[in-house]
């Protein structure tokens, strides 16, 4: 068994920074960590900076990245934004998808991600009419991820309806497959492997008929897979549920036996206190999307309240307006601060927690996100004396990560023990900025 070994200058080994630390790899994970090493043996690859452990991107929709500086002009509400997106989405074929995905993916390598959940509705040709290969657009997106060296959960989206009782309109006809058993047919065909795992996900209370809920919910239980689905993301929605169920999206699910410690609700914006409760009693997760949230006016979720009750925090970039598990963290802390005027809701370890191992957990990769004998072999490591983090102290490192770090001070990745990233540049992508170009300009008129 070949083993391969890292020396990692300083090391965050929850809840603490080491100096110095050895960690030896053999297929793909970590089979031992050493600390007070002071110097690299023969054959070990330097690691200088701040080494933490691979970040989990748990909320994403690729083909939104195409709408970065675009959808910016002007005001709007998130429902106007929503209809730039389906103008995308209109013109994306698999091989289209398959080159923005796999620069978007290239784009989160290189911000330190080390798996990405796809949140993925975009299923079908314009129309609704489906592809020779049904799961098309689905496998070109984890070939995107495999070719750009990071995991993926596929989170295989049911999008039904257009709103509480309507059928899909002309856009959307292209995310649904009729009804939630129609769904489940398709979505078995696809298979996990080597660096990918099949999950599911409801788009919303508007896009599931309530009496299909239970349906995509058995899917996922019968497989042990994750489960996510957007929740209350505007107030809009809870009040269009009231109208037409007399309860809350949350309570809507928990009565449809969607929540649990296997689902993740993305957003969980507006809650009342029984939702919060509801959440936080069964063990589902919250992934807070703060860029987005921003980005879109949609508020700043309880994710405090939510944590104290009992549900894990994740965190995602969902649209792409950045791409930052590091600058998700920070606003997650500072939306808080804001919101109440006062600081420290989280530690910096916390919030290096949601973005890595409490993130792998969300996607199901349980195994990851620790630098840890056993754990997966996902390393990155950041630059301590870049323009951002210069006069860092080491032992801060999670402070300085958190609060004084970004995406552009990310150096090197490792994923699986494997180099993805060296100096700054992609292994199999290196020029990232290139193949995003191309992509994005390829879907405008």
């Amino acid at each position: 068994m070949q083993v391969t070994s890292y020396w990692l200058e300083h090391a965050w080994l929850d809840p603490v920074v080491e100096p110095g630390v050895l960690v030896e790899v053999a297929d793909g994970r970590i089979s031992a960590v050493r600390t007070g090493v002071e110097a690299p043996p023969p054959g070990a690859v330097a690691l200088r900076g701040l080494t933490l452990p691979g970040l989990a991107n748990a909320h994403s929709h690729a083909f939104h990245r195409a709408l970065r500086g675009t959808v910016q002009v002007g005001s709007g509400t998130f429902w106007t934004w929503r209809e730039t997106m389906y103008a995308v989405a209109a013109r994306l074929t698999p091989e289209s998808y398959y080159a923005l995905a796999r620069a978007v993916y290239a784009e989160m390598a290189l911000a330190g991600v080390t798996a990405v959940g796809e949140f993925h509705y975009l299923h079908h040709a314009p129309g609704g009419t489906p592809y020779a290969d049904p799961n098309a657009m689905g496998e070109a997106l984890i070939a995107a991820a495999a070719d750009a060296g990071i995991r993926i959960t596929l989170l295989d989206t049911a999008y039904l309806s257009s709103g509480f009782g309507e059928p899909p309109n002309t856009h959307q006809l292209r995310f649904s497959d009729g009804t939630a058993r129609a769904w489940a047919e398709r979505v078995s065909l696809l298979k996990p492997r080597d660096g990918v795992r099949i999950g599911a996900a409801i788009h919303s209370v508007r896009a599931v008929p309530a009496d299909q809920l239970r349906d995509v919910a058995a899917w996922a239980e019968e497989r042990e897979a994750p489960l996510h689905v957007h929740l209350s993301e505007q107030i809009a929605e809870n009040e269009a549920c009231l109208a037409a169920h007399g309860r809350t999206p949350t309570r809507l699910l928990a009565d449809h036996g969607v929540l649990g410690a296997r689902t993740t609700g993305v957003h969980n914006t507006h809650l009342t206190d029984e939702d919060i409760a509801l959440l936080g009693g069964s063990g589902t997760g919250t992934c807070m999307c703060p860029t987005t949230e921003r980005d879109l006016a949609d508020g700043i979720g309880p994710a405090v309240a939510l944590q104290r009750a009992g549900s894990p925090l994740s965190l995602g970039s969902d649209s792409h307006a950045v791409i930052d598990l590091l600058e998700e963290a920070r606003a997650m802390e500072l939306n808080e601060r804001l919101r109440t005027r006062t600081r420290g809701h989280w530690t910096a370890a916390a919030l290096l927690r949601a973005a890595s191992a409490d993130g792998h957990a969300a996607l199901g990769w349980a195994d990851a996100g620790r630098i840890a004998s056993g754990a997966l072999a996902d390393l990155v490591t950041l630059d301590l004396s870049s323009p951002r983090t210069a006069g860092a102290v080491p032992r801060l490192g999670a402070e300085t990560a958190v609060f004084a770090g970004s995406a552009a001070d990310v150096r090197h990745v490792v994923v699986g023990g494997r180099a993805v990233v060296r100096d700054g540049v992609h292994v199999s992508v290196p020029d990232a900025g290139a193949a995003l170009t191309e992509a994005i300009t390829s879907l405008r008129d």
